[in-house]
C-alpha cells in the first residue's frame, strides 16, 4: 500500500432527470462504487461526486406533457434517483443538480475564457424549425427514411440500420416527432467550440494511457475523419442557461452537463473547509480525476471535454473508465417481456447487493457489454453468497456460540492456511485497482472453497460428539471465522450492507484492507444471525411480471426512454396497411427457434410463408386450418431461417394468452380487414 495516501476525485455520468433510474443504469454506479469504497479502504481521500443532468429539449417537453415547471420535475426527478441510489448502497460524498448558481457561475466562467482565448467561432447555420411547435429541433426530433439505405423512421443525426452519420437536412421524408409535420429550413447565429485547433494536444493525450486500448482505438476513427468544430448552441425555446450577450440562444446541455461534474465539487467544497477546488481542478493539480461513463458517450468526454478544460484553463481527466451496455437474459432490456426493471422494481422483489454481486462477477476494464443471466444469477448468488460464503460464518458460529461463550481461541488452529488468504489480498487488491472486478469476484470465490474445505475436512460436528468444549473445536471454528471475515473484508466494496453487519456479528470493525491480515484471536462475538436468504425463481417471476406493468409516475414511460415509443401515425399512413384474412394451411416449428412457428397461409390469390413468434401458444396442429389476419404489404423480411412475407396478429397479453380466429368465424382467406 503507498505510504501517502492519494488524492482522488471520481465522478459518473449524470442521470437525466426525465427518466427513472433503471438495472442498465446501475452498471456504472456500481461499478464506480465499488471502486471508490476499495480506494476509501486502503486509506486514501476518495470523493465521488454526481448530480441530475437537468437541462435540454426533452425535459422541457416532458414538464410541459405533464403540466408542471421544469424545475419542478428536476425536483421530484433528483430525490427519486437519490431513493434508488441509496437502496443499492450507493454512497455520493454530493449529489447535485446542473441547474445550480454553481453550474451557472462555471459555465460562464469557461465560455468566457474560451472566448477570450479565441476558441469561439460565430456562424449562421440551416436548421430544422417545427412551424407548429414554433421552435428548432434538436436533431434526435426529427426522423425520416435513412438518405443511403432508405431505411423508414431513423433519427435525424444517424441510422440504426446502416450506421451513416449525417444531419437533419438530408433524411428522406423527415417528420418532426413532436407535431408530425415535415420541418422547414430556417437560418440561425450559433457559436461553435474550435475543436481542430486542440487535435495535436488530444492525440498526445489520448495516446498516454488516460483510456482502455480499445477506446483510444474507435477514438482514431475521429482524428482519421476529421475533427469538427462543435456546436454549443441551442435557440429558444429551451431550458437551460442563458448564454450571456444574448436574448434567445442557450448552452447546449452537453457543455453544461459535464461542468456539473465541477459544480458538484464546489458545492461539497463549501461545505467542508478542508476542501480546496483548484487543488483538484487547478491546472497544476496533483490530485487524481476519473470519469466513470457509458461507452455510448465516450466522444463528449474523451474529446470535446477534455480540449474545453483545456482551453479554459483547468486540468484534464487521468482516465476516463467506460463499460459496455446491459442485456437481459442476451437481449435488449424490454417492456414487453418484463426485463425493463426499474432500480426501485429490482429492490422491491430482491436484495439490491445481490445486483451489486453480479454485476461484479461479470465487470472488467473495457467496453464489453454484460449479460444479466436471471437464471445465472439466482444460480450464483445462492452459490456463491448463501451456500459458500454466509454458509461458512453459520457452520462455525454455532460451535463458538453455544460451547465457548462466544469467545475465539488465542490462537489459529493452521496459521499457514490463513497467511495464504493474507497473502492474496495484494493480487485481489490490484484487480480492483485496475476494475478487474470479475477477477477479484473468481480469487475471492476459489478462497472461500478452500475455506469451506478446511471446515469439510476437520468435521466440527463429528469432534463435538466426542467433547463438545474440545479447544480443538474452539480452534478449527476460529480458524473458519478468520477466513470468512477475511473474505468479507475482501469483498466490502461489493457488499457494504452485509459487511457492515459481519462486522456487528464479529464485534469490529469499520474494517480497512489491511485488517484483511491481521486475524482476530482471543475476542468476543456475537450469535450470528443470517446474513441473507436464497434467491427464490418465484421473486424473479413476480419482478418481472411487475416490469410488465409500470406503476404509477415512472419516468421510464418517457418517449426518451421507451424502447416501444416512437412517434405516432397519421390516419392515411394506417390507411396504407394492408389486413387481409388468411387460412393457415401448414405449421411447423423452427429448428433452433425458440418462439418461433413456420406458417403457410392462403391470403386469397396467393400462399405466402411467414414465420410467427406464437409457439407458447399453440402447437402445429392446433393451427392448421384457423384463420388469422396477416399483414399483407409488409416488406418480406430475411430471416436465418428464411424470407417472412407478412406478419400474423394475434390478441392477448403474451405467453400462453395469444388468440387467433377460429375456423368458422365467417371469413374467407383474402378478405381485407377494415
Amino acid at each position: 500500500m503507498p505510504s501517502k495516501p492519494r488524492k482522488i476525485l471520481v465522478t459518473s455520468a449524470l442521470p437525466y432527470a426525465n427518466g427513472s433510474i433503471h438495472i442498465g443504469h446501475l452498471v456504472e454506479y456500481l461499478q464506480t462504487d465499488i471502486w471508490v469504497r476499495f480506494q476509501r479502504m486502503r486509506g486514501n481521500e476518495c470523493i465521488y461526486v454526481c448530480a441530475t443532468d437537468a437541462h435540454g429539449t426533452p425535459v422541457m417537453l416532458k414538464s410541459r406533457e405533464l403540466g408542471i415547471e421544469p424545475e419542478e420535475l428536476i425536483t421530484t426527478m433528483s430525490a427519486e434517483h437519490q431513493r434508488d441510489f441509496a437502496e443499492f448502497q450507493i454512497d455520493f460524498d454530493n449529489f447535485h443538480t446542473t441547474h445550480s448558481a454553481e453550474n451557472r457561475q462555471l459555465v460562464e466562467t469557461i465560455f468566457s475564457r474560451l472566448q477570450n482565448a479565441g476558441y469561439i467561432a460565430e456562424r449562421t447555420i440551416t436548421q430544422s424549425y417545427d412551424e407548429k411547435e414554433g421552435m428548432f429541433l434538436p436533431d434526435r426530433f426529427v426522423r425520416g427514411e435513412c438518405p443511403r439505405c432508405r431505411a423508414a423512421d431513423q433519427y435525424g443525426d444517424s441510422c440504426e440500420v446502416c450506421g451513416a452519420t449525417y444531419s437533419p437536412s438530408d433524411l428522406k421524408n423527415p417528420l418532426s416527432v413532436l407535431s408530425g409535420t415535415a420541418p422547414v429550413q430556417r437560418e440561425t447565429t450559433h457559436y461553435f467550440f474550435k475543436l481542430a485547433e486542440f487535435e495535436d494536444s488530444l492525440r498526445e493525450w489520448i495516446e498516454g494511457g488516460h483510456m482502455h486500448e480499445s477506446v483510444a482505438r474507435k477514438l482514431s476513427e475521429w482524428f482519421d475523419a476529421g475533427l469538427q468544430d462543435w456546436d454549443i448552441t441551442r435557440d429558444a425555446p429551451y431550458f437551460g442557461f442563458r448564454i450571456p450577450g444574448t436574448d434567445d440562444k442557450f448552452f447546449y446541455v452537453w457543455l453544461d452537463a459535464p461542468v456539473g461534474y465541477m459544480a458538484s465539487f464546489l458545492n461539497l467544497c463549501a461545505r467542508r473547509d478542508e476542501l480546496e477546488f483548484d487543488s483538484f481542478w487547478g491546472a497544476d493539480s496533483d490530485a487524481e480525476l476519473y470519469h466513470f461513463i457509458g461507452k455510448d458517450i465516450i466522444y463528449f468526454h474523451s474529446l470535446f471535454w477534455p480540449a474545453v478544460l483545456e482551453a479554459a484553463g483547468f486540468r484534464r481527466p487521468s482516465a476516463i473508465f467506460a463499460h459496455g451496455f446491459l442485456t437481459v437474459n442476451g437481449q435488449k432490456m424490454s417492456k414487453s417481456r418484463g426485463t425493463f426493471i426499474t432500480a426501485h422494481t429490482f429492490r422491491e422483489h430482491i436484495e439490491p447487493e445481490y445486483l451489486r454481486y453480479y454485476y461484479a462477477t461479470k465487470l472488467g476494464p473495457g467496453i464489453d457489454d454484460l449479460d444479466l443471466s436471471l437464471e445465472d444469477f439466482v444460480a450464483r448468488v445462492n452459490s456463491d453468497l448463501v451456500g459458500k460464503l454466509f454458509n461458512l460464518a453459520s457452520r462455525c458460529a454455532g460451535f463458538i456460540s453455544r460451547n465457548f461463550a462466544g469467545n475465539l481461541a488465542d490462537t489459529l488452529f493452521d496459521e499457514s492456511a490463513f497467511a495464504q488468504f493474507a497473502h492474496r489480498g495484494e493480487t485481489i487488491a490490484q484487480y480492483y485497482e485496475e476494475r478487474r472486478y470479475a477477477k477479484a469476484m473468481r480469487e475471492i470465490m476459489a478462497l472461500a472453497d478452500l475455506a469451506n474445505q478446511f471446515i469439510d475436512e476437520h468435521k466440527p460436528w463429528v469432534m463435538a460428539k466426542e467433547d463438545a468444549t474440545s479447544s480443538a473445536i474452539q480452534a478449527v471454528c476460529t480458524q473458519g471465522l478468520n477466513l470468512f471475515r477475511t473474505l468479507m473484508i475482501y469483498l466490502k466494496p461489493v457488499l457494504p450492507g452485509r459487511a457492515a453487519l459481519a462486522e456487528e456479528f464479529l464485534q469490529c470493525g469499520p474494517w480497512s484492507w489491511a485488517d484483511a491480515a491481521r486475524p482476530l484471536l482471543g475476542h468476543s462475538i456475537s450469535r450470528y444471525k443470517p446474513l441473507g436468504v436464497r434467491v427464490e425463481q418465484k421473486a424473479v417471476d413476480k419482478m418481472l411480471a411487475a416490469a410488465r406493468e409500470p406503476g404509477p409516475g415512472q419516468a421510464q414511460e418517457a418517449a426518451a426512454a421507451s424502447e416501444d415509443a416512437g412517434p405516432t401515425i397519421s390516419i392515411d399512413q394506417f390507411a396504407a396497411i394492408d389486413l387481409r384474412i388468411a387460412r393457415i394451411v401448414a405449421a411447423e416449428t423452427v429448428e433452433g427457434a425458440e418462439k418461433l412457428l413456420r406458417l403457410e397461409v392462403d391470403i386469397g390469390e396467393s400462399t405466402r410463408q411467414i414465420f410467427a413468434g406464437i409457439k407458447s401458444a399453440y402447437l402445429p396442429d392446433q393451427l392448421v386450418g384457423r384463420l388469422t389476419v396477416v399483414v399483407a404489404n409488409l416488406a418480406p423480411r430475411k430471416m436465418r431461417f428464411g424470407v417472412s412475407e407478412g406478419m400474423v396478429l394475434a390478441a392477448g397479453p403474451g405467453g400462453e394468452d395469444l388468440f387467433i380466429l377460429s375456423p368458422d368465424d365467417g371469413a374467407t382467406p383474402g378478405m381485407r380487414v377494415k
